[in-house]
């Protein structure tokens, strides 16, 4: 009786479904790929530097030769794996997070025991620990039980370098980790509650012109192609859209950044102004040269179509975002749906 109510209140105050953590995963991929690649990026530096200054005392190197013969294919999984998993599932699309900071813990054990510099193998679990907080969402328990393992295999060498006051600093600082990491769940959770009833208030029509409502009232950009950026956005699902991709689709197949750049930032400075002044929240994201819309904040009769929801199929009249040209492929997509049923 007592766990189930323990379970229950859990539940109540922790538990986000994977529909809700669409977005943030989203933002997790991405902030993997990046970091992979600089990790990358840094192993094949570190390779080179030691192949060309120290080749000739490649047994004093061998500790870093073997750090860089685990790690650098760690590296090249968890960007690979990043860059391929966009349009993958919930727990797919995560296994790249936990695999940061497994190669950032594992960096701290190297460093204490392998290395033979306790100092910065202890700074650097720490700092492991902080950073992912910072940076990432995630479960607190698969988190903890990471956090747990690298503490565990440390506490020995802790114990020998600097004392029993040391380990239980150790253990203590794991704790107050584990805690923020529950309190910014609880966050989280209480955050995604306030976009679903933002999602009430906010609306695409995509059947038709696209329109872009609030409140019940149209949303107005300065600049005329503010809303074609939203509607293409909007027709990719949340999907991640590169500056390439977003050029080509507003200004043609030949557009280029050098001579459109800076159009497309007016436009992006443009769309976030006037959300900013409505106050909508987590709508248009733009991450590390990404751009992409957060589905679950909106309401929109093509998610819903695509969702199959029957009475959406049946108010389908052929016509989806008719001002936009590239939208006239997915209008015949559509209908060929609802001729089918």
């Amino acid at each position: 009786m007592i766990f189930d109510k323990i379970k229950q209140g859990y539940k109540q105050r922790y538990t986000i479904s994977y529909d809700d953590l669409r977005d943030s995963n989203e933002s997790n991929r991405i902030t993997v790929l990046v970091i992979s690649s600089i990790l990358l990026l840094a192993d094949i530096i570190d390779f080179f530097v030691i192949l060309i200054f120290h080749h000739a005392h490649l047994n004093e190197q061998m500790h870093s030769l073997i750090y860089l013969a685990i790690y650098t294919p760690l590296n090249l999984y968890t960007f690979l794996h990043a860059r391929h998993s966009k349009n993958s599932k919930y727990w797919i699309k995560v296994i790249p997070v936990y695999l940061v900071f497994f190669v950032a813990l594992s960096a701290s054990v190297f460093n204490f025991y392998f290395l033979e510099s306790p100092h910065n193998g202890f700074v650097t679990y720490y700092l492991s620990g902080f950073l992912f907080l910072i940076v990432f969402s995630f479960s607190p328990f698969i988190y903890l039980f990471e956090l747990l393992i690298a503490a565990v295999i440390l506490t020995p060498g802790v114990f020998k370098t600097f004392g029993i006051l040391s380990v239980v600093d150790l253990y203590v600082v794991t704790v107050v980790m584990f805690g923020i990491a529950m309190y910014k769940r609880s966050f989280e959770k209480k955050h995604f509650g306030l976009l679903k009833k933002q999602k009430k208030s906010l609306v695409a029509k995509t059947f038709g012109n696209f329109t872009l409502l609030y409140d019940n009232k149209v949303i107005k950009f300065s600049r005329s192609k503010s809303l074609e950026l939203i509607a293409y956005l909007i027709y990719k699902n949340g999907s991640s859209v590169k500056t390439k991709e977003l050029l080509a689709a507003l200004w043609g197949d030949h557009a280029d950044s050098a001579r459109y750049g800076a159009s497309l930032r007016n436009l992006i400075v443009d769309v976030k102004h006037s959300l900013s002044e409505l106050e909508i929240q987590n709508f248009f994201i733009t991450e590390y040269n990404n751009f992409r819309i957060n589905p679950e904040v909106v309401q929109c009769d093509y998610y819903d179509f695509l969702a199959g929801d029957r009475q959406t199929q049946k108010s389908f009249a052929g016509e989806f975002m008719s001002q936009y040209s590239w939208a006239e492929d997915t209008a015949g997509f559509l209908e060929k749906k609802v001729l089918k049923k």
